[in-house]
């Protein structure tokens, strides 16, 4: 790794994106230094940003990706899935205002080096940059908590032959995606259009994953998202 910890950071909001910049730029850090050498509002953004810095010579490239899920477009867990596959070497620490216990799991599974609630301690957010950027991984109390639940779920949907998954764990990537966003307030017709699907498909999305988390309504989804047991 570089003497600087080279940063790019994508999240559609200025103010989290200045926020983090004061955060990982305070002198009082210490060294190795954490510059932030760029910063995408899209996921498209993103992957553009990452093709022209990772081609860069000498020391230039980057150290690691701080990737929100919640972005226009693609969001970050296709995002971190296309850097996986074109990048695979390249660190990324997902960002987010959604509980550990039900989107940490996902990321973690799908090759996130860590996991990091946007309302984390500075110098936890420091402590985690610095630590994927030398290759290690970061896991929270909460998301280690997480990850441990999903193994143990695992284990006993393998051992009872036939028993369907049941929950989060059960949703496909695209099920997951429509998931987040009708919990987040979002109608049927304003996820179609981010996830450039036909309302009838959406709404198909929403009765599976109805039937697998066993949710019967949006407000149970929330409350599942939040991990507040329904009534």
């Amino acid at each position: 790794m570089n003497s600087v910890v080279r940063v790019l950071i994508g999240d559609d909001h200025r103010i989290v994106r200045e926020g983090l910049k004061q955060v990982l730029g305070d002198p009082a850090n210490g060294l190795p230094e954490i510059a932030v050498v760029a910063e995408a509002t899209q996921g498209s953004e993103v992957l553009a940003h990452v093709a022209a810095l990772q081609g860069c010579a000498g020391d230039g490239g980057l150290d690691l990706v701080l990737l929100d899920i919640a972005m226009p477009g693609m969001d970050g867990l296709e995002v971190l899935q296309a850097l996986r596959r074109d990048w695979p070497a390249l660190p990324v620490l997902m960002l987010s205002t959604y509980p550990e216990r039900q989107y940490a799991v996902r990321c973690i599974q799908m090759g996130a080096a860590g996991y990091l609630h946007k309302s984390a301690d500075p110098d936890d957010m420091v402590a985690a940059v610095r630590k994927v950027a030398q290759g290690g991984r970061y896991l929270t109390e909460a998301t280690a908590l997480a990850l441990a639940g999903a193994v143990q779920r695992t284990g006993v949907v393998r051992a009872s032959p036939g028993h369907p998954r049941a929950g989060i764990d059960a949703l496909s990537h695209r099920e997951h995606q429509v998931f987040r966003l009708l919990t987040a307030g979002h109608s049927v017709s304003e996820i179609g259009a981010q996830l450039q699907l036909a309302p009838n498909t959406v709404s198909t999305y929403r009765a599976r994953i109805l039937e697998k988390t066993g949710a019967r309504n949006d407000v149970e989804l929330a409350l599942l998202a939040r991990g507040t047991p329904a009534a």
